[in-house]
């Protein structure tokens, strides 16, 4: 019969990753000082620097919410430009006439 693994509240996990990479502790140091298995520990900090770096999925995702906002405003503004523009050319173009 297996062992189910253990679960870790995310409060500690997030504890113990600024320990190792705030702290400049190794993830050696950090399983010692937290009574933790360093493969959990490492698995945590890798995910923790994967997230930093901006290649996960949320990390993604979130700059793709932020491109589209800006996107949809840039085109919001466009859209009121144009409709200025037309306007004004009606109304010289009355003028002229």
């Amino acid at each position: 019969m297996s062992k189910k693994p253990r679960q870790y509240s995310p409060e500690l996990r997030s504890e113990v990753v600024s320990y190792v990479l705030d702290g400049n502790h190794t993830v050696a140091q950090a399983a010692r000082a937290y009574n933790l298995v360093a493969e959990t520990i490492r698995n945590w900090v890798n995910a923790e620097k994967e997230k930093r770096k901006g290649s996960t999925t949320e990390a993604r995702d979130s700059v793709d919410r932020a491109r589209l906002a800006e996107l949809e405003r840039r085109n919001k503004e466009l859209e009121n430009e144009i409709a200025f523009l037309k306007k004004a050319a009606a109304y010289f173009a009355k003028d002229q006439g």
